[in-house]
């Protein structure tokens, strides 16, 4: 009988030595650009679920390993493929979901990175490149872990173990509620591990505890039936981007924040994080002063926040003497946990139509909608969790929110209300996802692959649910 001590000294070894073959399996990856967006090639994103089904079923531990897409309903439209992996549990242990995402950001203007952003590039402790650490890291930190498991107590663990490895998490999961549905007895699970959210530095791992939510919609903000010469009629006569700015305007008050009524915010506490901190980790230059009101990360944690996220109107290069008859904008808008997305929207939409200047008229399109989600921390798997992020790690964990949102996770807890969901991460505060230069921090992805694969060992060694 192979004590306790000693499968933890195993998987220990196990997670050190498969480090580097993780690490050059993920810079394949990263080579596949996978962008999920309408307007770029889906063959990439078909290749990338290939390549990621090939290394599940390189594990020899499924019983079943297969690429399926689910159909969006409200267009009939395909979704993009994802991996669904399954191994039943034995001798009354409990089944693991694990979840991460294949498909990742568009590289957008490669002359800002210092390297190309699909040529996976190691410097100063870090791997660059674009999904190195949103998500493949995610799904690679998953496939070492139980690796790890394998190598160090053999394939005939009683764990169940469910990988779900999404296709278009950056493009929004259209269709993932249906693939949830299409697939749940696959995928039903009595612990989720969702491994696409970050630790408090590079150095003390974390668990979000909670997510805004959000809603993001197109606004059109019409004045005029057609072009008008600027000289000819302007003074007299409101062109479609001077009645845009002005409404705009109105979203945020002096101290830039959020002045819309019906908008709710949460009343909980927030561990120190300073001005310094937020300069270095976000880039807000000298001079340029943080936004709103309250502890910083009561701002970012708890409260809404409004960003104009993209804008049709003429460019600079295209611009001419002329008024503006529409300007379209898209508002993408963070919700506080506790307020369904849904109604926030409806108090925006509400404030725009009651502040629109000069009678301009407003229409509204493509509305999406996440809700926030907030952890119940009283569970035996977080406790579980805790003890292997404290161990992987040297330090003790701690409990985070996110000021970005994961809205997937709520058709997770309408679909397996029972499941204890845990949200991890690889990232740091220096990744840079989304942005040029996106980055992996590698001390940390070592200590995310330990601390996951001693969470596998504790749940492999649970008698009961």
């Amino acid at each position: 009988m192979i004590s306790d001590l000693s499968r933890q000294d195993a998987v220990r070894e196990a997670a050190a030595s498969g480090i580097p073959s993780a690490l050059a399996d993920l810079g394949n990856l990263v080579r596949i650009p996978s962008v999920a967006f309408p307007g770029f090639d889906p063959a990439e994103v078909q290749r990338s679920a290939d390549a990621v089904a090939e290394l599940v079923r390189g594990t020899g531990l499924f019983e079943t390993v297969e690429i399926r897409t689910a159909v969006i309903p409200e267009t009939g439209e395909q979704g993009n493929p994802a991996v669904l992996a399954t191994r039943a549990a034995r001798n009354g242990r409990p089944t693991i979901l694990l979840y991460a995402h294949h498909d990742v950001q568009p590289a957008g203007d490669e002359s800002l990175w210092e390297s190309s952003p699909f040529e996976p590039t190691v410097r100063g402790g870090r791997l660059y490149g674009r999904g190195a650490a949103d998500d493949k890291a995610g799904v690679m930190a998953h496939l070492a872990a139980l690796r790890a498991l394998k190598e160090s107590i053999g394939d005939d663990f009683d764990l169940g173990v469910v990988l779900f490895f999404e296709g278009e998490e950056e493009a929004g999961s259209r269709s993932f509620a249906q693939f949830l549905s299409d697939n749940a007895d696959a995928l039903r699970a009595d612990v989720i591990v969702v491994a696409d959210s970050g630790n408090w530095d590079a150095k003390t791992p974390a668990l979000t505890v909670s997510l805004r939510g959000n809603t993001r919609f197109t606004l059109r903000v019409r004045t005029l039936d057609h072009a008008s010469h600027s000289g000819m009629f302007g003074g007299a006569v409101p062109d479609a981007m001077m009645a845009t700015v002005k409404l705009l305007a109105t979203l945020w008050d002096e101290d830039g924040a959020v002045a819309v009524d019906g908008l709710t915010e949460r009343d909980a506490a927030t561990p120190e994080y300073s001005e310094e901190t937020l300069r270095e980790e976000a880039g807000l230059p000298t001079g340029v002063s943080p936004v709103g009101r309250g502890t910083i990360l009561s701002r970012i944690w708890n409260k809404p926040s409004i960003t104009v996220t993209g804008i049709d109107a003429p460019s600079v290069v295209n611009a001419s003497n002329t008024l503006s008859p529409e300007i379209s904008v898209v508002i993408s808008a963070r919700v506080a946990p506790g307020q369904p997305a849904r109604e926030a929207y409806a108090a925006i939409e509400t404030h725009l139509r009651e502040h629109a200047p000069f009678g301009a008229q407003l229409s509204f399109s493509d509305q999406d909608y996440g809700d926030a989600f907030l952890v119940d921390t009283s569970g035996w798997a977080v406790e579980a969790a805790r003890e292997a992020l404290n161990e992987g790690y040297g330090v003790p964990s701690v409990d985070i929110g996110v000021g970005g949102s994961i809205p997937f996770i709520a058709d997770l807890v309408r679909e397996f209300p029972g499941a204890q969901i845990l949200v991890t991460g690889v990232e740091d505060p220096h990744a840079k996802a989304h942005s040029p230069n996106e980055s992996l921090h590698l001390e940390t992805f070592r200590n995310a692959v330990l601390s996951e694969a001693l969470l596998l060992e504790k749940l492999d060694g649970r008698t009961s649910v």
